[in-house]
């Protein structure tokens, strides 16, 4: 406070740097005055020097769970955060209750697409105002010991896209498998169902967000127990973020009064 007891108009709370590295923290009440800087009326200290931990790294703190999470461990009452852009922010009385989980549905191999788009998103701090956290269900469709696989790029032995099918054969595949099949051989295979979409469905898992490589099955999905929201397989990070904030808008107006 350069010029007296005054803050900027919008402050809510002040970061007091007692000493070097050193620091407490208040709320304030302003004046009701015109005026960018406005005077103090009140401050009350909700954090003192001793309670509070200042974090040792810079952070993204538009990443308002991985503030959370990192406060949580820290062992202090208050976590002082420094951003990569010099900003400060702080969480006081870190509660990881408040997180809404995420159950995130995909497979491997080859890629684990929607999964590891969702950890770099989530990096960004692009999903900050959400106070969600992500679990994630990765399959490898290899655990089911088929002997035919969907997709050459798989990089397994014997693919559907790439080898004649042998009667007996065991396959891991989906829907748009069963339909090739059907389509291209007269016999039936013994077909284990990989879907990352169906295994959401029948996980009672709420809310999730999973992959399914058909176009028509896309969307919000709400059933009586369960909300979640199907993304194509090759969706763009742009869709992959729409989806997530519908998904959350839609559960929270159910679940959260």
């Amino acid at each position: 406070m350069p010029v007296g007891e005054k803050a900027y108009f919008s402050s809510e709370y002040l970061i007091h740097e007692i000493e070097n590295g050193v620091y407490e923290i208040s709320k304030v009440t302003l004046a009701d005055e015109p005026g960018l800087v406005r005077t103090v009326l009140d401050t009350t200290i909700i954090a003192r020097s001793d309670e509070i931990c200042v974090y040792p790294k810079r952070v993204q703190l538009h990443n308002r769970t991985d503030l959370i999470l990192r406060a949580s461990r820290t062992g202090k009452r208050c976590t002082l955060f420094i951003g990569i852009d010099e900003h400060m922010n702080f969480v006081c009385n870190p509660d990881v209750q408040v997180l809404v989980p995420v159950h995130v549905y995909d497979l491997i191999p080859p890629f684990p697409h929607l999964s590891e788009t969702l950890r770099e998103l989530e990096e960004t701090g692009i999903f900050g105002e959400l106070e969600i956290c992500f679990k994630h269900h990765i399959e490898d469709i290899r655990d089911s010991h088929a002997d035919v696989y969907p997709c050459r790029a798989g990089g397994t032995e014997k693919s559907i896209d790439n080898d004649l099918l042998l009667e007996g054969e065991r396959v891991a595949g989906c829907m748009t498998a069963r339909q090739i099949i059907a389509e291209c051989y007269d016999v039936d295979f013994d077909l284990h169902d990989i879907c990352p979409a169906n295994v959401a469905s029948e996980s009672h898992t709420s809310p999730y967000i999973a992959r399914c490589c058909r176009l028509e099955r896309g969307g919000l999905v709400q059933t009586a127990d369960q909300i979640g929201y199907i993304v194509h397989w090759g969706a763009s990070p742009k869709a992959i973020s729409d989806a997530v904030f519908e998904l959350i808008s839609t559960y929270k107006q159910r679940h959260v009064s």
